[in-house]
């Protein structure tokens, strides 16, 4: 009886749809009772008893609608320990970590700003997230805040929480602030926080669960291996290189391409939690990031790649939109496939995701000034490595850099899995509709943000052309174009020489 009497508390808000069932009861009983009394009627009475039924029956079904609705709010309050809103929805809701624990789970691998912008979108769909990283900084120049506390290079666990976290500014403020008094000089919070954290639960990996519950982050961050690891490349002509911030300033001079990357030591044991997490993942995100240094050597620690091969979850390769200097000169996506093959073996991707998106000629500039170029995209070779491949606008401006967009990336990979529930006919399922539903309305904030960039696009491109039509320009227009087309054919030809020069030797 207790439970039954506070459905009539004022907090509960449900008194007043309990009144309208009850009213729209009564007027619907009236007009049946009138119906079934009265035994002769005029037009006009008829029109009254019909107009008072329906009114009565229009209050039942929106009595009962907001009655289910608010069981579902006050269900949903009940198990949150968080400050909820008046006014948030029941699909704001129904997403709280409490209540949707039981979300698609997804093991995302790599490093820095790619991975994290995976990490970003996919935490707007369930908090079963591990991101596993690389901890690949051992045999750099170490910061005073690691020499003081003997820990472990630890950037992209910090960055990984960030992404992850559900204030992303405050909490990289936080673990990134630097003490600048006393003996706490020079010193990382993140740092500090985090050995804190091993020296209280022991584990390192035991540690980092700890800090999401203690954090509030969604989803996980482990490290691929707690093992100290370097990541070395041999190049083509025979050269190793045993520190990855070299490998691209030594491919350059040398103008000898990577032949392959490997980590030292070769036999590392993967952190506790690692295969665990991809054996029981619905789907693997492998990417984007630096190919040779983010990506790879995840999947060379012992282990790791044949618990991808050897999982039922989906394996989705993001492919990076930029070529990255030093490490995939002109390498086309199908490159990009057949390296990760090559050094995990194949049937580690089974999905491709590729952008097909605008970008503004600016910015591409800017990268082709550094080195760095567009991705091409030679679909069927791609194809020929048994790959299926979905073509997506997933790129976005970022300030100065182009970036992969995390809503976008996340849809697709959610899309992925919704039409997986749809084909063993679990339409019906509750994790089917609360992911689709999700879906739906993240698809329409994509379609209005693109709407928006091609707006910006064409707007550029106007103005662009504006420039274009200048005097200077008509007149000295083919002249210009000349002169650029020389000195690539200069560059080529120089590129050439250098190849076969060091080919000779």
């Amino acid at each position: 009886m207790k439970g039954f009497f506070r459905w009539f508390k004022s907090s509960t808000k449900m008194k007043r749809w309990i009144l309208l069932l009850v009213v729209g009861i009564l007027l619907a009983c009236y007009g049946m009772a009138r119906i079934l009394t009265s035994k002769t009627f005029d037009f006009r009475e008829i029109a009254i008893i019909i107009a008072i039924f329906v009114v009565g029956f229009v209050c039942v079904i929106i009595g009962i609608i907001h009655m289910q609705k608010r069981t579902l709010e006050l269900l949903v309050e009940e198990t949150d320990n968080r400050e909820i809103d008046n006014k948030s929805k029941v699909s704001s809701l129904i997403f709280n970590k409490k209540v949707y624990n039981q979300g698609p789970k997804i093991v995302a691998i790599g490093g820095g700003s790619g991975l994290n912008s995976v990490l970003r979108g996919l935490k707007n769909y369930t908090d079963n997230i591990t991101a596993i990283v690389t901890i690949s900084d051992y045999g750099e120049k170490e910061t005073n805040s690691r020499k003081e506390l003997e820990s472990m290079p630890l950037n992209d666990i910090k960055e990984s929480l960030v992404a992850l976290s559900e204030n992303e500014e405050d909490m990289e403020k936080l673990l990134n602030l630097q003490f600048k008094e006393n003996r706490l000089k020079s010193l990382d919070f993140g740092d500090i926080y985090l050995k804190a954290m091993k020296n209280v639960y022991g584990d390192f990996t035991q540690s980092i669960e700890k800090t999401n519950k203690i954090l509030r982050i969604t989803g996980k961050v482990l490290p691929v291996t707690l093992e100290p690891i370097t990541i070395c490349a041999e190049l083509e002509d025979g050269t190793v290189i045993e520190s990855k911030e070299k490998i691209p300033e030594l491919v350059n001079n040398r103008v000898s391409k990577i032949s392959r990357i490997y980590i030292n030591p070769t036999n590392c044991k993967p952190a506790p939690g690692v295969l665990e997490a991809i054996k029981d993942a619905d789907a693997i995100v492998i990417g984007p990031g630096s190919l040779y240094t983010n990506v790879i050597p995840n999947l060379l620690v012992k282990g790791v790649s044949k618990a991808i091969r050897e999982s039922k979850a989906f394996k989705i390769y993001v492919s990076n939109i930029m070529t990255e200097q030093g490490q995939t000169d002109n390498y086309t996506l199908s490159d990009h496939i057949r390296i990760i093959n090559e050094h995990a073996g194949k049937g580690i991707i089974e999905y491709c995701i590729y952008d097909t998106g605008e970008l503004t000629p600016e910015f591409i500039r800017k990268y082709n000034m550094k080195g760095q170029e567009l991705v091409e995209i030679d679909a069927q070779k791609a194809k020929a490595q048994g790959v299926n491949l979905m073509q997506r606008d997933i790129s976005h401006v970022s300030g100065e850099f182009i970036r992969h967009n995390p809503d976008a990336i996340a849809a697709s990979i959610i899309q992925l899995i919704c039409d997986d529930l749809k084909f063993k006919d679990m339409q019906n399922d509750t994790k089917y509709m609360l992911l689709n539903d999700r879906l739906k309305d993240k698809k329409k904030l994509l379609k209005h943000s693109q709407k928006k960039k091609k707006k910006e696009m064409k707007q550029r491109k106007e103005k662009h052309s504006k420039k274009d039509e200048s005097k200077f320009f008509k007149k000295y227009k083919d002249r210009i174009e000349s002169i650029q087309e020389a000195e690539i054919k200069l560059k080529q030809k120089e590129s050439r020489k250098a190849k076969e020069k060091s080919g000779s030797k």
